[in-house]
């Protein structure tokens, strides 16, 4: 088991992945002796309880979208560098460490699709399905990184970075206009009726999005896989 999590290929090729590399390895230089991986990682865990506080917050007031905003760059921090961190330092765990980070990885994004959903800004239930469709990818990473040691962070160009910069701008519009603040669209499926706010059509976007992404991969590993272990012959 150690020799696969040692060997994992990290496939990383999302747009801002050489730029996010070069400042991840010049942040892991500048660390304090102090900080360890298992501290960012707790960091980052932090930094998505602030993110669907925020959210929840803003039944209050709709400037607590800040503090969810300030928890998006939290997380990048904490999750994004502990293990740039251990890698730059020898100091990998490949078992231990692997562990906790998926484990942590589930924690995180329930913290912040939950906090999502308790806004005034998005249908609990969408955010549910957003939530199960990124596990769904979540789980297809983790699988091949132990059928096939390939460790793929982003699909289409996007990865979490990706997602993150689009949240923040979604905050920051969230913010400052009012009437996409306010905006409520009535809709009937099935007998029910209800309204999608700004979140939702955001969260409707990004459904379609990691359903084709989903698809695709499912279906291109599972021809991957069926030529690797071909069918038995009797």
């Amino acid at each position: 088991m150690e020799k696969q999590r040692t060997q994992a290929t990290r496939i990383q090729t999302s747009i801002l992945s050489k730029a996010e590399h070069k400042a991840l390895v010049w942040l892991s230089a500048h660390q304090p002796r102090w900080v360890t991986s298992d501290m960012l990682t707790w960091f980052g865990t932090f930094g998505a309880l602030l993110v669907g506080l925020g959210f929840a917050l803003a039944w209050y007031d709709y400037r607590w979208i800040w503090l969810s905003t300030l928890g998006l760059v939290i997380h990048w921090y904490g999750d994004s560098l502990d293990g740039s961190l251990a890698r730059y330092r020898n100091t990998q765990r490949p078992i231990y460490g692997y562990y906790l980070d998926h484990t942590m990885d589930v924690v995180t994004e329930g913290l912040m699709f939950i906090g999502f959903g308790l806004s005034p800004y998005a249908r609990f239930d969408l955010s549910m399905v957003v939530f199960v469709l990124y596990l769904a990818l979540t789980l297809n990473v983790s699988i091949n990184a132990h059928l096939k040691s390939e460790f793929k962070l982003t699909y289409a160009k996007l990865g979490p970075t990706e997602f993150r910069i689009a949240l923040i701008i979604f905050n920051t519009v969230l913010i400052f206009v009012r009437p996409f603040r306010e905006l409520e669209v009535p809709f009937s499926v099935l007998r029910r009726s209800g309204e999608l706010h700004c979140l939702d059509l955001f969260g409707l976007l990004v459904i379609v999005v990691l359903t084709l992404m989903y698809v695709v991969t499912v279906i291109n590993d599972a021809r991957g896989y069926a030529k690797i272990d071909p069918p038995k012959k009797f």
